[in-house]
């Protein structure tokens, strides 16, 4: 009983870490972005472009925890 409820308190911590992470690097990049668009106009596709395949990335990590919570779970 006791290994189940820490095997469930280890998958909401996997949940946790890797979404605040990701969450903070994405609004920091956006602001980032945003802020090289209000610059240099002429760049925006550029800027906008690299903007999404970085989110990209970073949210990969969150959906990599996601996994790493379900194998945990699985293991009840």
């Amino acid at each position: 009983m006791a290994s189940s409820g820490l095997i469930a308190l280890a998958a909401a911590i996997a949940i946790a870490v890797s979404t605040i992470g990701p969450g903070i690097g994405q609004g920091l990049a956006a602001s980032k972005a945003m802020e090289a668009i209000a610059r240099q106009p002429e760049s925006a596709g550029t800027i906008r472009s690299t903007l999404i395949l970085s989110m990209g990335i970073m949210e990969s990590l969150t959906i990599y925890g996601l996994l790493i919570a379900f194998m945990l779970l699985n293991n009840m």
